[in-house]
């Protein structure tokens, strides 16, 4: 395994731009598990306001909402994806993201870096964020109300 620094990362500023500004968050990969970190982040952007919506190859429903197989069965508008797989994976979803068209951040959770992907997603027009976790970077910006 290769481990990557990443060379395309958002800021605080935009962080907090980001959480303010989406509605809808993917969680791709987001386990029915309450134990996984998975689904501990979505349980928290959840309470904190956020429509979740998982992605998963399994369940029909986990955290009260439908579970999707992909981000294309999404008839939805999606704001961003959050990334709970492994990096080999993320230009297989930024791919679909930017098929798309609607998803304007690109998040991979802590230890989750692949540039080549960020890239394609900044190329695209998307906020991307690598391995930081959405928990604990909204946590850390307390009051978001505008």
């Amino acid at each position: 395994m290769e481990c990557e620094f990443p060379t395309i990362n958002s800021d605080t500023d935009e962080i907090r731009e980001i959480f303010k500004s989406v509605k809808s968050i993917a969680i791709i990969g987001l386990s029915p598990d309450s134990s996984k970190a998975s689904h501990k982040v979505a349980s928290y952007l959840q309470q904190a306001g956020y429509k979740i919506v998982p992605i998963y190859p399994k369940e029909e429903t986990i955290l009260n909402e439908k579970v999707y197989r992909s981000l294309s069965e999404v008839p939805f508008k999606l704001d961003m994806v959050d990334i709970f797989r492994k990096s080999a994976a993320f230009n297989d979803i930024a791919d679909a993201a930017i098929a798309r068209g609607d998803i304007r951040v690109f998040w991979g959770q802590i230890g989750l870096v692949n540039n080549e992907a960020a890239t394609k997603a900044k190329n695209a027009g998307m906020a991307v964020v690598q391995s930081r976790c959405a928990m604990v970077e909204h946590k850390a910006l307390g009051d978001l109300s505008a």
